[in-house]
């Protein structure tokens, strides 16, 4: 688990503080604590507990080797949440939201192909080959595309997931994740509405030290599951191994069995092709005695009976 959540901690940090009573929405009531001089105080404990439930999910997805996306485009938040997803290694969004950054994932991807084309012609010299002007254009339609789109360009696929700072700041990326089904975790402030989100924090979304509390816990959560994976992958690793060890050491003792068993066998043949040379000499002697018994018969051929009755008289 990441590092325990001191109330405390949470309190130093301006956590609970709220919106004005007047700009409260109502389905927050379950979170508000109490009012004082015309402002909400949400209740920490349950602050904790949202973040707690939320840290755990984060983890499983990194986990499973899912991108998880952060937004966050209002200046008090946009450095942190910088700061933190490369530290967890995450794609984020500080500049604009581009329209259609989830619905149009294809059309976006094209965009991030194009700076990889520009960065391609500055390698191989074809850059060069430019008029000044083309080369100016380039450069800028490059610096655009990275200013808003160069934290994304590792993102190949949808994210698994995407973490909001301010649901009504970032009101398009929400209504974007929750046609795709993509869950979505959030800051929310007292005038937001926690029923359009999945995992929902209770929590100052105006202060930046509020925001960091926050975001630096979920980025452990993450940096943990991730750990969790390449633990996995390396104990899978191992075991193949161990296996062949085991497989080599069973096949030792069937060789020697093997070895064992062609020595026995040994004398046997042996015996087997004595009685065989002994036995060849007697079909020898048995043949020798067969070839003088025919010449015999051939030199004693019959007389023709003209020749006897001559013989005779």
């Amino acid at each position: 688990m990441a590092n325990p959540i001191v109330v405390k901690d949470l309190l130093d940090a301006g956590v609970h503080f709220g919106h004005l009573t007047r700009r409260w929405n109502p389905n927050m009531a379950p979170y508000v604590y109490m009012e004082r001089n015309g402002i909400h105080i949400i209740n920490l404990y349950k602050t904790v507990a949202k973040m707690e439930e939320a840290g755990e999910a984060l983890s499983r997805i990194a986990a499973s080797g899912r991108k998880i996306l952060f937004v966050a485009t209002k200046k008090q938040a946009k450095e942190i949440v910088a700061q933190e997803s490369q530290r967890a290694q995450m794609p984020y969004i500080t500049e604009r939201w581009p329209g259609g950054m989830l619905t149009n994932f294809v059309t976006i991807r094209k965009s991030v192909k194009k700076m990889a084309t520009v960065d391609r012609m500055k390698k191989d010299g074809t850059f060069n080959s430019l008029s000044k002007k083309e080369r100016l254009q380039v450069d800028r339609m490059r610096a655009k595309l990275e200013k808003n789109l160069g934290s994304i360009s590792e993102m190949s696929r949808l994210p698994a997931a995407i973490f909001v700072v301010d649901t009504l700041r970032e009101h398009i990326a929400v209504k974007e994740a929750q046609k795709l089904n993509i869950p979505v975790f959030a800051l929310v402030d007292t005038n937001s509405n926690p029923r359009d989100v999945d995992y929902a924090i209770p929590a100052n979304d105006d202060a930046s030290k509020s925001i960091h509390k926050v975001m630096s816990y979920m980025t452990d959560s993450i940096l943990e599951g991730l750990n969790e994976r390449k633990d996995g992958k390396d104990s899978g690793e191992d075991k193949p191994a161990k296996a062949k060890k085991e497989a080599n050491a069973d096949e030792k003792p069937a060789k020697a069995e093997k070895k064992a068993t062609a020595v026995e066998e040994a004398p046997e043949n042996k015996a087997k092709e004595e009685t065989n040379t002994e036995a060849q000499p007697a079909n020898a002697e048995e043949k020798a005695a067969v070839v003088e018994e025919v010449p015999t018969e051939k030199a004693e051929p019959k007389k023709p009976a003209g020749e006897e009755n001559k013989a005779s008289e």
